[in-house]
């Protein structure tokens, strides 16, 4: 009875203990799964391509696995019949647990004495993927249990996706995605029935299997896998034998390890915390092309002390960086300086954001501005700037003020907005590295001496595209949203200093007629050179897309005299170009249909013209004050106001120290005739690669008898048009004026690779 009783009260307590597991086991099975558990890894392994989905750099996760992660909706479709044709036929119709294949499985591990065989559903494996199983008896039984939960609370697409981005696939890939750029250099996206069986093959022993290590046994995987895939039902029978008929692998098509766009792809990742595949907004074979510009062009001034240059290309609409070149090489040390956001002075480069400011504030294109010598008192002495080229020029107007960037009408304006007013509009431009005050940088701020970075200064210019709007520049493809934005300066004046940066005779005054920015569609652009040539700058605009450059050296050795037209002006030029071949410039922004009208001006006074002077046309904004008539033409002369007295006389006596100087070997002028362009004795440098194209000359000359054009000739060769392509040698260039009158200048070109 004892004994009886001793049993009763075991089976009791059996069947309690059983029973109390029960009911734990079904309240654990019907506990909703922590969401946590299913979320994609925080450090995965990140690949950037470029905007048309070309690779540009790979990293690995912080463990070293190449990890990505693909959603199931962006695969092929045949990489998840692959897989489960290869570990799981009847994935779509089981419960989490495959019990035919259990039970078999336990007569064969029984038979053998061992695991042969473990029957795992790709349900199960995903429950091990996510929690760490063992691969013993009681880490198969929790991966059943797992199995059991993830189909009740999860779903199959779910659970596929989390396989397929989480299953080792050889050479420390883990998912479809990593192991299909290793292996075939594209995305999961993008993959056949070959390549999918080829992956599928892999996953039941990566180490075995993958054909890096046995390219045979991984070839023989395929096969099999592919048959599944057929039996299944997934492919025919010919998309079967075409994919066998395919090499099974080739060595891998695309090197694991991108460093492609290096400069710009370290700044996307420092800029956004991100993982799988993201795809920039750069443009891989625009970049690649700039790239090898920017090493041509450094080479060919490398005589002129110039070693180094950075690019930069946007989109004007999106903020998009289309390029972004921060050296011209990423080797060695100076190489890895990222001259794009790197901090130097721009020279000349700020000053049309000063005029903009200018013009919204009552000045005009044809408001007068005086280039003469003058000292301006500030807190830290004397403040005498000059021009670049040591000269003056009296009264100009503020369109050939800007378009040939002088600097005494710079200072001026400056003086008379304010240097705070100036340094407020370049912040609202983008300009976040002048971070000191308007007493620190003073008058000299708009000749450039504060530090700014090649980036903030080209997406400030992209802002006078943009109707005056800023907006933050991109790095990812999509652009920046409207939100963003913020007033630099009114439309319309952002349409006027493009304007004004697009007139080539505007430059001339400055710069002459520079070949390098002659374009065959609109294009505003600028220069910027900073003290003891140790920066050069050039930044041009179009409707479509704004290119900013650099050329000079990281450790500040200054150039041989190299201006902003020699040096980064070849390098804009051809990346002006480059970016024109791939995507249309546009038009710049229309004054017209911004209520601009145009008025005749006097070209000496800027006021409203008259019949005694030489008349320009100038644009009039929409609400500004009416011309005053033009008072300084008076009975055959001109009659400027007091304030350029001390000039014109210093202009008077030079006149007269020419006049009674004795000759020189110069055959520039004859008695009315002047010959501008080219100036006896002048030397010229051929350049090498594709400038030597637009190397040409400008024949320029006033006076003459006005009744006839001027004949040009080169060596007696005659020339037709106003430009004549240099050539290496001596040479005599001469112009006729239709009474008979003959100016010549004899120059030399050299050739730059002698």
């Amino acid at each position: 009875m004892m004994r009886r009783a001793l049993m009763l009260r075991v089976l009791m307590y059996g069947a309690a203990v059983l029973l109390t597991s029960a009911v734990a086991f079904t309240a654990w099975l019907l506990t909703p799964i922590d969401p946590e558990l299913l979320t994609r890894p925080a450090s995965l392994g990140v690949t950037l391509t470029d905007r048309e989905g070309i690779p540009l750099r790979d990293t690995r996760a912080p463990d070293g696995a190449r990890w990505r992660w693909i959603s199931l909706s962006e695969m092929d479709p045949v990489v998840a019949a692959a897989f489960m044709a290869a570990e799981d036929r009847r994935f779509l119709d089981h419960d989490g647990i495959a019990w035919t294949s259990v039970l078999r499985a336990m007569r064969d591990n029984l038979a053998a004495g061992r695991v042969v065989s473990g029957a795992s559903t790709i349900t199960m494996q995903t429950a091990r993927l996510l929690r760490g199983h063992s691969r013993g008896v009681v880490g198969k039984m929790q991966q059943v249990a797992w199995a059991l939960r993830l189909e009740r609370h999860v779903g199959k697409d779910r659970i596929l996706e989390q396989y397929l981005n989480r299953v080792p696939l050889g050479q420390g890939t883990i998912g479809v995605e990593a192991a299909s750029r290793l292996y075939f250099g594209v995305s999961a996206s993008r993959l056949g029935p070959g390549p999918a069986a080829l992956l599928a093959g892999i996953a039941r022993s990566p180490a075995r299997d993958n054909p890096f290590s046995a390219p045979e046994r991984a070839a023989g995987r395929r096969g099999t896998v592919l048959r599944a895939l057929e039996t299944g039902g997934y492919i025919s029978e010919a998309q079967r034998a075409l994919a066998d008929a395919e090499p099974a692998f080739t060595g891998a098509r695309s090197k694991p390890g991108y460093f492609r766009a290096p400069h710009f792809t370290t700044r996307v990742l420092a800029a956004h915390d991100t993982f799988g595949t993201v795809r920039t907004s750069i443009d891989w074979s625009l970049q690649h092309a700039l790239e090898s510009d920017a090493r041509q062009v450094v080479q060919s001034l490398a005589e002129q002390r110039v070693q180094q240059a950075a690019v930069v290309v946007l989109d004007n609409a999106s903020g998009e960086v289309l390029a972004w070149i921060g050296s011209p090489d990423f080797d060695g040390e100076r190489g890895q300086v990222d001259m794009v956001v790197s901090r130097r002075q721009p020279g000349s480069a700020l000053k049309p954001f000063l005029y903009a400011r200018a013009f919204e504030m009552g000045y005009g294109p044809s408001s007068i501005l005086d280039d003469i010598p003058r000292t301006w008192m500030t807190s830290t002495g004397p403040y005498r700037p000059r021009n670049y080229d040591r000269q003056f020029r009296g009264p100009v107007r503020a369109r050939v003020a800007l378009g040939s960037s002088l600097n005494l009408p710079a200072v001026q304006l400056t003086d008379a907005i304010g240097a705070s007013t100036l340094l407020d509009v370049l912040h609202r431009a983008g300009f976040a590295s002048l971070t000191r005050g308007a007493d620190h940088y003073g008058l000299g701020l708009a000749l450039g001496n504060g530090e700014v970075t090649l980036l903030e200064l080209t997406n400030a210019y992209r802002a006078l595209a943009n109707q005056g709007e800023f907006s933050p520049v991109s790095l990812l493809l999509g652009g920046n949203g409207a939100d963003k934005t913020r007033s630099v300066v009114r439309p319309d004046v952002a349409a006027l200093t493009l304007d004004i940066l697009a007139d080539a005779d505007a430059r001339l005054t400055g710069f002459g007629d520079a070949a390098v920015f002659a374009f065959p569609f609109p294009v505003a652009v600028k220069t910027g050179t900073s003290r003891h040539f140790t920066d050069n700058w050039a930044v041009a605009v179009t409707g479509a897309f704004t290119v900013g450059v650099w050329v000079g050296n990281f450790d500040g050795t200054p150039m041989a005299a190299v201006s902003g037209i020699a040096g980064a002006g070849p390098l804009l030029r051809r990346a002006v170009l480059a970016t024109a071949a791939r995507r249309t410039p546009g038009v710049l922004p229309s004054l017209t249909q911004l209520g601009a009208t145009t008025a005749r001006v006097c070209g000496v006074s800027g006021l409203a013209a008259t019949p005694e002077c030489s008349a320009v046309n100038e644009w009039q904004l929409a609400g500004a004050s009416p011309l005053a008539v033009d008072d300084w033409h008076r009975d055959g002369a001109v009659v400027l106001p007091e304030r350029f007295a001390a000039w014109q006389a210093a202009q008077v006596q030079r006149t007269l120290a020419s006049a009674t100087a004795p000759p020189r070997a110069s055959h520039t002028t004859g008695a009315s005739l002047t010959l501008l362009s080219p100036k006896h004795g002048d030397v010229y440098l051929l350049p090498s690669g594709p400038e030597r194209s637009v190397a040409t000359l400008a024949l320029r000359a006033i006076g003459g008898d006005q009744s006839a054009p001027l004949s040009w000739s080169v060596n007696n060769k005659p020339v037709v048009s106003g430009r004549w392509a240099l050539a290496p040698g001596t040479h005599v260039v001469r112009v006729s004026a239709s009474d008979g009158e003959q100016v010549e200048a004899r120059i030399v070109v050299r050739d730059q690779g002698n």
